[in-house]
């Protein structure tokens, strides 16, 4: 009789790990990517559909929160710092909660995107933005929930949910001008020190054209003369170009700067060729 019960629980164990079964989900999981002017912003969440029943009012009951999806949350996520319904909303990711109502909807962007469900309670200091828009009545049914990024503009962008005949949607605004304005002020105001030594670390390290190395390196050098690893790699430009002096003068001011600094590694890279090239 023992022997029979191990038996039959090596079979069930057996079935057990090799039983994986996969079928369809009934609200399969989707994510919807989209660049809004120069944003970032990603939307994941489950897809319920109607299945014959009557979805608003009824299975989304009317003055009540709801998860806006199914299964997990439903989450938004932006990559710059947005303005959601008239509120200014940090970059970042939350939860999308909506309270149905016949003829209008508030729509909440929530802190706490993790989680199933709704919260027990909403309370005020976790909803970082709130809207109330208008309930749109289309003509045909859309059979499964849909989240929508329409409207899209270089300035932001409609958040659409339909499901059954009904849309609404939540306009928001993104910095696009802000970056754009930022972006051309940069490039417009040429190469950083920091462009010109990455350059010129490159041209070194890869035994091109030594002579714009140099360029690039007295540029480098020439904005930050805090910097003892520009003049560092100055010295070593200097020296590969058969610069001896300027090699010298170069890593003695590397030297100087990275022991004010407290920089070990630098001093000893500076004294070492300094010595090799006979000036220490």
């Amino acid at each position: 009789m023992k022997k029979l019960t191990i038996l039959i629980c090596a079979v069930l164990l057996s079935f057990s790990a090799h039983s994986q079964l996969q079928v369809p989900q009934p609200s399969p999981a989707s994510q919807l990517n989209q660049t809004v002017g120069l944003t970032e912003v990603t939307v994941k969440y489950s897809r319920p559909s109607m299945r014959g029943r009557t979805i608003m009012g009824n299975l989304v009951p009317y003055d009540k929160i709801w998860r806006t999806g199914a299964n997990a949350r439903t989450a938004i996520s932006f990559s710059d710092d947005i303005v959601f319904g008239g509120t200014e909303v940090k970059a970042g990711t939350y939860a999308i909660f909506t309270k149905p109502g016949a003829s209008s909807w508030e729509i909440y962007l929530h802190d706490i995107e993790n989680g199933f469900g709704t919260p027990q309670e909403m309370e005020e200091s976790k909803v970082v933005a709130k809207a109330t828009s208008e309930a749109y009545m289309m003509p045909e049914d859309v059979q499964t929930f849909t989240i929508t990024l329409d409207n899209l503009h270089n300035n932001g962008a409609t958040l659409g949910l339909m499901w059954e005949k009904t849309y609404v949607g939540v306009p928001f605004e993104v910095p696009t001008k802000a970056k754009a304005n930022s972006s051309i002020e940069t490039v417009f105001a040429g190469p950083t020190g920091n462009d010109y030594f990455a350059a010129a670390n490159y041209y070194y390290s890869e035994k091109m054209d030594l002579q714009k190395a140099k360029e690039w390196i007295d540029k480098a050098v020439a904005s930050n003369d805090k910097a003892f690893w520009m003049s560092r790699q100055q010295s070593l430009i200097y020296a590969a170009l058969g610069d001896k002096q300027g090699a010298i003068k170069a890593a003695k001011k590397s030297l100087e700067v990275a022991e004010a600094a407290g920089n070990a590694d630098y001093v000893k890279m500076n004294k070492d060729s300094l010595k090799e090239w006979g000036a220490l």
